[in-house]
């Protein structure tokens, strides 16, 4: 077994676990600490934590690289990422965990319209009953 053809899902399934840590320490974190503070606080740990990394690996350079145009879509990440966690975790602070990472979850078919619509990514029937099933899933589990 190739271990390069499979990076990506080691990768993803890494991304997963470390989610869920998020999830979980997150509710732990929220006790007594309003939701929009604790998302702040979250932000500037991640902030420190990347530019730990990217020192860490020598990849500083890079930064004075980035066109315009990258620069404009990564800060429009950054902005939906932080929009996400903000609402993320005051539904955190309102129910129990496993119901909001559930419907955080349907995030999976907006990625997969969002991807035909915006990048042009072909969706196959496949991708799209998936996408659809994963939504249903969700459904049902908050039944």
């Amino acid at each position: 077994m190739d271990l390069g053809n499979w990076m990506w899902f080691i990768l993803a399934l890494l991304s997963a676990v470390f989610a869920a840590l998020v999830t979980i320490f997150g509710k732990i974190g929220l006790k007594t600490v309003d939701s929009t503070v604790a998302a702040g606080v979250r932000a500037v740990i991640m902030a420190l934590t990347m530019i730990g990394i990217i020192m860490l690996l020598g990849k500083s350079s890079q930064i004075t690289e980035l066109s315009k145009k990258d620069m404009l879509f990564i800060i429009l990440s950054g902005i939906s990422g932080a929009l996400s966690w903000v609402f993320y975790f005051a539904a955190l602070k309102l129910t129990e965990a496993s119901k909001v990472a559930t419907i955080d979850r349907t995030s999976i078919l907006f990625i997969i319209i969002l991807s035909y619509l915006i990048l042009g990514e072909e969706v196959s029937l496949k991708t799209l009953v998936a996408g659809v099933l994963v939504f249903l899933g969700t459904m049902i589990l908050l039944l």
